[in-house]
């Protein structure tokens, strides 16, 4: 396994493991009632899901993708 794909596997799983916890953070009562006042998550939620879609997308090009 060459070294960009040990890396995109990586980032993969991180990317996975974020998207979980901004799952979880969204769905906590005080980030409900915040998102039904405000209309938006909270600014930590949002940067899970961000990050977490970034690193899964960026992971799974360098994994799948061949040379």
């Amino acid at each position: 396994m060459g070294s960009s794909k040990l890396i995109g596997v990586v980032l993969l799983v991180v990317g996975v493991v974020l998207l979980y916890f901004g799952y979880q953070s969204s769905q906590a009562v005080g980030n409900q009632v915040t998102e039904a006042l405000t209309g938006r998550f909270t600014d930590e939620t949002m940067w899970y899901l961000i990050g977490g879609a970034a690193a899964t997308a960026a992971g799974a090009f360098l994994t799948f993708m061949k040379k």
